[in-house]
C-alpha cells in the first residue's frame, strides 16, 4: 500500500520494515450500535419472558366456570337440591275442620222408634205444639207435648230461661237431631238421669218460639 493510500494517522506501529509497509495493523474504530444492540435485544428478550410468566401464572389459577360467571357446582347442586326437595305440607288452618252434619243428616241417623217429649215452659201460647209440629215434620216420629213440667228439679233449665234439649244415655243422636231442627244450639243439649229413666229419649223444655 503506497502512503498515499494509507487512512491511518503515523504511530508507533509504523515502523519502516523491508517492503514499506507498517508492522501494526490497523481496523476501522467500531459505531455505538454495533456495541449496543447485542444488549437491547437481551433486554427485550427478558422483558418478553417475564410479561408471559407473569400473565401464565396470573390467569392460570382461574376456574374456567367462574370465569364464564357460572355457578359453582357445589352452589348448582344445592339449588337444584332445594328446588327438588318437596315442600312441607301446610299445616290445616284452624278454619278447615269437618263441616258439621246437616239437619237430613243427624235426623237418619236417629232411631227412628224413639220418642220426644216437648214442654211449653214459656208465656208465648201453642210453643209445643209448633215445635212439635216441627218435629214431625222434621222426619222424628213419636213426638208429644205438653205445658205441665214433668216431676223433676227443673232449676237449671228455669234460670237460664233458655231453650234447651235434655236426652237420656246413649239418646244423644236423637238429641241432636230434634236440636237441629228446632235451631236449639249444641251446647244447650244436656244428657240427664231423669229423661234416662222416662219413656222419652228426648225432651225439649221451650222458653221462645223455635228458630228452626
Amino acid at each position: 500500500m503506497t502512503k498515499s493510500g494509507y487512512p491511518y494517522p503515523p504511530d508507533e506501529f509504523d515502523v519502516a520494515v523491508p517492503g514499506g509497509a507498517p508492522v501494526g495493523v490497523h481496523r476501522a474504530p467500531r459505531s455505538g450500535w454495533s456495541s449496543a444492540w447485542p444488549f437491547l435485544l437481551v433486554a427485550v428478550v427478558c422483558a418478553a419472558v417475564a410479561w408471559g410468566g407473569i400473565t401464565l401464572l396470573s390467569g392460570g389459577g382461574d376456574d374456567p366456570a367462574e370465569a364464564q360467571g357460572g355457578a359453582s357446582p357445589s352452589v348448582s347442586a344445592s339449588g337444584s337440591a332445594s328446588a327438588s326437595a318437596p315442600s312441607a305440607s301446610p299445616s290445616p288452618s284452624p278454619s278447615a275442620e269437618t263441616p258439621e252434619q246437616s239437619v237430613a243428616d243427624l235426623v237418619a241417623a236417629a232411631d227412628p222408634a224413639a220418642k220426644y217429649m216437648v214442654y211449653n215452659l214459656g208465656t208465648v201460647q201453642g210453643l209445643a205444639a209448633t215445635a212439635n209440629a216441627s218435629l214431625v215434620s222434621g222426619g222424628l216420629g213419636g213426638s208429644e207435648y205438653t205445658a205441665t213440667p214433668p216431676e223433676t228439679d227443673l232449676s237449671a233449665v228455669t234460670s237460664a230461661g233458655t231453650n234447651v234439649v235434655w236426652y237420656g244415655e246413649g239418646r244423644d243422636k236423637e238429641a241432636k237431631a230434634a236440636a237441629a231442627i228446632l235451631g236449639i244450639p249444641e251446647a244447650s243439649v244436656v244428657m240427664n238421669a231423669a229423661v234416662t229413666s222416662s219413656p222419652q229419649a228426648v225432651w225439649v223444655f221451650l222458653f221462645t218460639a223455635p228458630t228452626g
